[in-house]
């Protein structure tokens, strides 16, 4: 797939991973919708880059079907759909205090899968319309998980299930739209310097960089973006979940 001229949508485009592939898929030359539900940083970086954007929150089916519709109102239709809106919540499945609450639980697993889910189900249907380019190929969806899919540490059960579902997601997704030539992957990153890391002191931040096999540091939002385009450009990647994680395996705490 060729990311210059091509339409795409990044939902969770307003900042970090998001707004990185954002600015790469542009660079590149795509015609890029950013979705997000912070309205005021997604118009702020739509503005400063002269794209579109549209308030969506993922839990919201309609918001996601119209986000979807924008962002494939253009010549040839939706090529590109990038999933990073997710969000996190620590606990412990139970403890002194009793068993987890079950809102907090479900909120992670309606904003992380279901809403990937919402984002991926949306723009495939919108990608199936479009005309096949060469080796038949259509479009190409890319979600987020997370190491923690694999490595959930203490406190991590609802994000460490939500992101499991993510990459369960993958290869049926991918086996579903082989027949429309839409390819499916998903990318699990590490620890990376994004919005959420940033609230932690610097010398905590440096510490969990350190941590990391190699290179020791966390990972840039940029280095995400870098991997997305790489799956949009190589039509042979289809069906996988890759670790961008530094060799990274999480311990229990």
């Amino acid at each position: 797939m060729r990311i210059e001229g091509s339409q795409a949508i990044v939902i969770g485009g307003a900042s970090g991973l998001g707004e990185a592939t954002v600015r790469r898929l542009h660079a590149g030359g795509a015609r890029v919708t950013i979705a997000d539900v912070n309205a005021e940083k997604g118009k702020a970086l739509a503005e400063e880059l002269g794209l579109g954007f549209v308030s969506c929150d993922v839990r919201e089916e309609a918001q996601v079907q119209d986000a979807v519709a924008r962002a494939a109102d253009g010549e040839g239709g939706l090529r590109i759909a990038v999933c990073c809106a997710g969000t996190g919540w620590a606990q412990k499945v139970a403890g002194s205090k009793g068993p987890h609450p079950l809102m907090p639980f479900e909120t992670i697993i309606q904003i992380n899968l279901i809403g990937t889910f919402n984002a991926l189900r949306y723009a495939a249907t919108a990608m199936i319309s479009t005309e096949p380019l060469e080796d038949g190929e259509r479009g190409v969806c890319i979600n987020t998980a997370s190491i923690a899919a694999f490595d959930g540490q203490v406190g991590q059960i609802a994000y460490a299930a939500s992101k499991g579902g993510v990459v369960g997601m993958t290869l049926p997704a991918a086996r579903d739209l082989a027949q429309y030539g839409i390819r499916v992957n998903t990318i699990a990153p590490g620890l990376f310097d994004t919005p959420l890391l940033a609230a932690l002191p610097e010398d905590a931040r440096l510490k969990l960089g350190a941590g990391v096999p190699y290179p020791p540091r966390l990972g840039s939002p940029s280095e995400y973006a870098q991997l997305a385009c790489q799956i949009v450009e190589n039509r042979m990647l289809n069906g996988e979940t890759i670790r961008l994680d530094g060799a990274l395996r999480m311990p229990p705490r």
